[in-house]
């Protein structure tokens, strides 16, 4: 460490805080491998429970002996070699499933902590980490998923990201910081790695320099999600690639520095960005990085959500992509092993994931695509999925996560497969489950969102969900409204598809659910279909 902790003379910090000055997030990893592992589960303090994030680790619900990890995949993009590895530590360690997050990572469930340096060595081997995935510190960068073979993007992000994710992985100048720090890198003019709900994000851009068009970045600040959501705001700065190393550095800077340690449920950058303001932020950015030119032409066009689904020809002549749909996220050892199996014979040996927590494999000869499209693995993981599963986010839920209020996955399945059997729709909808109101399944940035909940009734608590509608990161980005409505979860199915007709009934020719939102207003879906009592 090489910088001056003055926080850590406040008497007012957090017990997390404290338990961070006592011992780096970073040093539980040689404590898991020299003695954790050995002495096992019983032996590991609550304090250094705590610790386990920085090492991608989270103890799963029930607290029983079984751990979470995720495994960093920046910018969603790895070999079919890590693909295997990945497959391989699931049908080890994990019962034979991996799950995609909403950042693109790899999850494993049913870790044992006496598993845990095996899996460190055989993701190391690979050139993969699970350090560092979890925990107050800069977490798995997330960019464009079609680096280096878009045809929508301005530059090739891949070697950025690289840089970047080095300047902060296992560096202990960043490993301490208020709360986690959540990076966003494109040059996807399509929002590829939704730019708005992150700490810092770097959008694609031009500017005219010496009368010579120069392609860069703008810089946005102080996104979230979580109970109390902010959307980034965007810093008057252009950046040229070379110089994003140096702003992170920066912005990071700021935040470790700055950032508030007294109560965590304030403690994102966010919190700090909104009670500074965006001047003084960009003021005190320019002290530390020097002086920056003025921003350029945004060359952000639309957001497509993250969805690839589909047959789509690259930047390269020849060579075409297949975007397929895992089910919630969900993949089994068997089926991951066989698509990078598929991505080493007929793609260019990579397979990538994706924000919406599904995969892309890449690369294909345009004559072999019709030929794998005919393969049984794509029944399951389908290139064309129906309009509800496909388009359809949960998070882990209270099956494994301790933050969870209500069961998430297996409810999203049945009720997709509910609307799928009654509406017919050609304007996808994006549905979104998430367990509690800190919004891993993003409940924000969905057309409808449910967000788990307790309601009473005669026979006691049952699971229910709140309801909200309307997100989106188009343009600056709308979060979604809540409509004040809870809905027990068996009964969830009937109100969707209460909301869905009277989209499908009421809306204009090619209107997406959040421009026809826009235009009905959120009132008038209260009034029409949930009959709600002011």
């Amino acid at each position: 460490m090489s910088y001056d902790a003055a926080w850590s003379k406040n008497e007012k910090l957090n017990e997390v805080e404290v338990i961070k000055i006592e011992k780096d997030g970073l040093d539980v990893i040689e404590t898991i491998i020299e003695k954790y592992s050995k002495e096992g589960y019983d032996s590991i303090t609550a304090e250094d429970m705590n610790r386990f994030k920085w090492a991608g680790v989270y103890e799963q619900k029930p607290k029983n002996g079984y751990f979470m990890m995720r495994v960093r995949i920046n910018s969603g993009i790895m070999s079919s070699e890590q693909a295997n590895i990945l497959a391989l530590i699931a049908k080890d360690y994990g019962r034979g499933i991996a799950n995609v997050t909403t950042r693109g990572a790899v999850q494993f469930h049913w870790i044992r902590v006496q598993d845990l340096p095996y899996i460190f060595e055989r993701l190391k081997a690979c050139g993969l980490s699970s350090f560092e995935a979890c925990g107050d510190c800069p977490r798995t960068i997330v960019g464009n998923p079609l680096a280096g073979i878009d045809k929508d993007e301005l530059m090739d992000t891949t070697e950025i990201v690289e840089e970047v994710n080095q300047l902060f992985l296992r560096n202990k100048d960043f490993s301490n910081l208020p709360r986690k720090f959540k990076i966003s890198i494109s040059a996807s003019t399509r929002n590829a790695a939704h730019a708005q709900i992150n700490d810092i994000a770097f959008t694609p851009t031009v500017k005219n320099i010496g009368g010579k068009e120069v392609i860069g970045f703008h810089v946005w600040v102080g996104g979230g999600l979580s109970a109390i959501p902010y959307l980034a705001q965007k810093l008057n700065i252009f950046v040229k690639p070379e110089e994003v190393v140096k702003v992170a550095k920066g912005v990071c800077t700021i935040f470790r520095d700055y950032g508030y340690r007294e109560k965590r449920t304030r403690a994102r950058l966010k919190f700090l960005v909104a009670d500074w303001g965006i001047e003084k932020f960009k003021s005190k950015l320019l002290e530390l990085i020097g002086e920056m030119p003025n921003m350029g032409e945004d060359k952000r066009s639309s957001w497509n959500a993250s969805y690839y689904f589909g047959v789509h020809s690259q930047r390269q002549k020849g060579k075409s992509y297949i975007g397929i749909n895992l089910p919630l996220g969900e993949i089994s050892s068997h089926q991951l092993l066989e698509l990078a199996d598929i991505s080493a014979k007929y793609g260019d040996d990579k397979l990538r994931t994706t924000l919406s927590q599904n995969l892309i494999i890449t690369g294909i000869n345009d004559e072999d695509v019709e030929f794998l499209l005919r393969m049984d693995i794509f029944k399951n993981l389908s290139p064309s999925p129906d309009a509800f599963m496909g388009y359809t986010v949960s998070c882990t839920g209270k099956e494994f996560c301790n933050l969870a209020i209500v069961e998430t996955k297996e409810l999203a399945k049945k009720v997709t497969k509910y609307l799928a059997s009654k509406i017919e729709l050609d304007t996808p909808i994006r549905i979104h489950f998430t367990g509690c109101p800190n919004s891993c399944g993003q409940k924000h940035i969905a057309d409808i969102s449910l967000q788990g909940a307790v309601i009473k009734t005669e026979n006691g608590n049952e699971d229910a969900f709140t309801l909200w509608i309307g997100g989106t990161l188009s343009g600056n980005g709308k979060f979604a409204e809540n409509l004040n409505y809870r809905v027990k979860a068996d009964e969830v199915h009937i109100v969707l598809e209460k909301i869905i007709l009277f989209f499908k009934d009421n809306k204009l020719e090619n209107e997406t659910f959040t421009d026809f939102i826009d235009r009905v207003e959120i009132g008038e879906v209260k009034n029409n279909i949930l009959s709600i009592e002011n």
